[in-house]
C-alpha cells in the first residue's frame, strides 16, 4: 500500500492544500484513498468533514479506541503531517513512507527549514528508499523571491516535481471539501497543467 506523505517542519507552507489535492487525484483515478492527518489543527479531517458525499470517496482514518489503522478498502494513503516535525512522529512518518513530498514557498525561512529537513530525511536510515520531491507553493512568477527559490532548488540534487501558482482557486475548492479533480477542467486549467509532472511522479 503505497504511503505518500506530505511534509515540511515549516508551518504555513501549504502541506494541507497539497495533501488534500494529491488525495483527490488519486481518488478521481478511482483508487481507495484514505488521507490521514498527524496535525493537531486536523486540517484536513475538517476538509473531509466537508466534502460532498457524491464525490471520489476518500476516507480517513478508522479508529476503534485507541487503535488507528487505515480504513477497510484503503489501496493509498495520504499522511498530512504538522509544523515543527521532528523526534518520534518524523521518525513514524519516515518508517512507513514510500514517497515524500516536501512543499516550499518563496521565503529565506521556508529554504531554511527545507534545507535542514531535506539533510535529516536523507541521513535516516530510511532515506535512501523514499522517494523524495519537492513542490513550490503559491509561486508567483517573474518575482525576486520566487526566482530565489529557483535557484536554491537548483542546487539540491532532489526533482522539483511542480512550481504551484499562487491563486485562490485552492483556497475557494477547499472551503467546499473540493479539489481540482472535482471541478470542470475548464475552470481550473492552468492549474492541472502545472500539477501534471507531479501527476506523472505520482504514478511510476
Amino acid at each position: 500500500m503505497p504511503v505518500i506523505v506530505i511534509a515540511n517542519p515549516k508551518g504555513g507552507v501549504g502541506k494541507s492544500t497539497l495533501a488534500t489535492n494529491v488525495a483527490g487525484l488519486l481518488a478521481r483515478q478511482g483508487h481507495g484513498v484514505m488521507l490521514g492527518d498527524i496535525d493537531r489543527q486536523q486540517s484536513a479531517r475538517q476538509w473531509l468533514a466537508l466534502r460532498p458525499p457524491q464525490l471520489p470517496l476518500i476516507q480517513g482514518w478508522k479508529i476503534d479506541g485507541r487503535v488507528v489503522r487505515p480504513p477497510k478498502g484503503a489501496t493509498h494513503i495520504v499522511l498530512d503531517t504538522p509544523a515543527g516535525l521532528h523526534g518520534q512522529a518524523l521518525e513514524a512518518a519516515l518508517t512507513i513512507a514510500d514517497r515524500l513530498l516536501v512543499p516550499l514557498q518563496a521565503s529565506l525561512f521556508d529554504i531554511q527549514a527545507t534545507h535542514d529537513f531535506v539533510h535529516a530525511v536523507r541521513a535516516h536510515p530510511r532515506g535512501a528508499q523514499i522517494a523524495l520531491g519537492l513542490v513550490g507553493m503559491r509561486v508567483r512568477e517573474r518575482t525576486q523571491a520566487s526566482e530565489r527559490l529557483q535557484e536554491y532548488l537548483a542546487t539540491l540534487p532532489l526533482p522539483v516535481l511542480a512550481w504551484l501558482r499562487d491563486t485562490q482557486n485552492y483556497v475557494q475548492l477547499a472551503a467546499h471539501g473540493l479539489t481540482l479533480w472535482d471541478v470542470a477542467p475548464s475552470r481550473v486549467e492552468r492549474d492541472l497543467e502545472q500539477w501534471q509532472p507531479l501527476k506523472e511522479w505520482l504514478s511510476r
